[in-house]
């Protein structure tokens, strides 16, 4: 098994805070896994081809002044897999930690996949509006929804984790509460470690240290956006208490920061 980190939409730059890094745009941090047996795995989607020609439809206009978007189709996820030489119908499964507008975008580039989530976050996306923050542009092909109940089949490092359905490859969804009604974190195995893509349930790579530090325009979004304030604040101490007792065997990572998507590029 072969795992690509793409970034598959830029955003607005963010400045070095602390004594970080230097200044970075945004991203939206997926993954491409090539599989054995169950084709191409697709975690996240990022902006797709839609929201490049008709961002203010398919995004809505404040969302685009507020985050934005670079809006080049060469970063959709559709563009990067036909790159490395696969057809979008390689792409067999989708799985998403949730419906915002930049992690479902890709979703119509990809109609025949499989698309893995929290029942509770699809249900929440489909019964909203287009004035709400999901868009039903983008699932207006009707996917092919595999709906999912948050109580967990296993533990998974002191985490309830469900595995997919018909998939043998080991990606299980790893339920992260606080920032959306179904918001879930997503493990891939990595030969002999785990990855765990985290979704928005927390934005700055040092929020996960023991200082706990936000970057300051990360965390007036994250904070603006979140459903349940001591929820997703629960959910961010049980990760850097993971970080910090099994942090040779699980990579964190969140979506948008693009100092920790450096990391594998």
């Amino acid at each position: 098994m072969r795992i690509h980190h793409l970034n598959c939409g830029s955003m607005t730059t963010l400045e070095a805070t602390y004594d970080g890094p230097e200044p970075k745009a945004a991203v939206n941090h997926c993954l491409l896994v090539e599989t054995d047996s169950d084709g191409l795995v697709l975690v996240e989607t990022g902006l797709g081809l839609g929201n490049v020609r008709d961002p203010e439809g398919t995004l809505g206009a404040d969302w685009v002044a507020m985050a934005g978007p670079t809006l080049d189709e060469s970063e959709t996820a559709v563009r990067q897999v036909e790159r490395l030489g696969y057809d979008a119908s390689d792409v067999r499964h989708i799985v998403v930690t949730h419906l915002d507008v930049d992690h479902s975008g890709g979703l119509p580039d990809f109609p025949d996949a499989a698309v893995h989530l929290l029942g509770a976050e699809r249900d929440a996306a489909l019964a909203e509006g287009a004035d709400g923050r999901y868009r039903p542009a983008h699932w207006a092909h009707d996917p092919k929804w595999v709906a999912y109940d948050a109580t967990p089949d296993e533990r998974w490092f002191g985490f309830g984790a469900i595995p997919l359905k018909g998939l043998e490859a080991d990606v299980k969804l790893v339920p992260l509460g606080g920032h959306t009604e179904g918001h879930t974190g997503v493990a891939v195995r990595d030969a002999d470690r785990w990855l765990l893509h985290c979704g928005d349930a927390y934005y700055y790579h040092r929020e996960m240290q023991d200082a706990k530090e936000p970057h300051p325009l990360m965390d007036a979004v994250q904070t603006m956006s979140q459903i349940h304030e001591d929820l997703r604040i629960g959910t961010q101490a049980r990760l850097r208490e993971l970080v910090r007792d099994h942090g040779d065997e699980v990579e964190v990572f969140s979506a948008h920061d693009p100092w920790e998507l450096a990391r594998y590029l």
